[in-house]
């Protein structure tokens, strides 16, 4: 759920499912219907200090709030990393290393290959540790978060580089799931990071009352 469309949302959640309530964590708010019906809303960009005085712990505020964000978003062989802020993209960098799949021979011509291709991902991952530390790490101080991308090892062996060591503590959520990293990945990946994931789950009763609304039978007018 973008988080700008959060609010009108959670209003038609109370018109489906009665007078809400909630309850809030750092990491989550759990919405409760007068039906029993429940929306558990991951926060993102975590924690949340909840509010006790506003609606839904102060999850809509937080979620719509102006930040500046790194990205960085890697996958064996190609690279993306960018600075946001307040939602435009104000740096980046994006490239990309050839890196040869695995051989299917066998012997010595595989053990070759199986080195030629260690030699070649390990020079991409350094590219893109480079640019992360040109464009990232020199404003860490300024970032109120940075979101990952791309495959986990390859995320990982870049983000191990010493010269980025002070982004780990602003990894904010999940690694996301991107395709072959782009310039146009980072804006999309910018706005999943602000998402509000939401799963619904419905009450027994309220399941059990669809049943039976569904089992009766057509009325015909006398």
């Amino acid at each position: 759920m973008p988080a700008e469309r959060l609010d009108l949302w959670l209003a038609g959640f109370a018109e489906r499912h009665g007078s809400l309530q909630w309850t809030a964590t750092p990491e989550q708010v759990v919405v409760t219907g007068a039906d029993g019906c429940t929306a558990e809303c991951e926060v993102p960009f975590p924690p949340l200090a909840p509010d006790e005085g506003a609606p839904f712990a102060g999850l809509v505020a937080h979620a719509c709030a102006e930040r500046s964000v790194g990205v960085v978003l890697v996958r064996l062989g190609g690279y993306a990393v960018g600075v946001f802020r307040r939602s435009q993209l104000v740096a980046s960098k994006v490239g990309s290393r050839p890196v040869h799949g695995r051989a299917a021979a066998g012997g010595w011509s595989q053990k070759r290959f199986a080195r030629r291709r260690e030699g070649q991902a390990r020079v991409a991952l350094e590219a893109a540790a480079d640019a992360a530390a040109r464009v990232v790490a020199p404003v860490a101080g300024s970032l109120d978060a940075v979101v990952t991308g791309g495959d986990r090892h390859a995320v990982e062996a870049v983000l191990g580089d010493a010269r980025l060591g002070v982004l780990l503590p602003l990894r904010a959520g999940r690694l996301l799931d991107v395709p072959e990293p782009r310039q146009r990945t980072l804006a999309e990946v910018f706005r999943r990071s602000s998402a509000v994931r939401i799963r619904i789950v419905e009450s027994p009763l309220h399941r059990h009352g669809k049943e039976k609304e569904e089992e009766q039978p057509p009325q015909h007018e006398m």
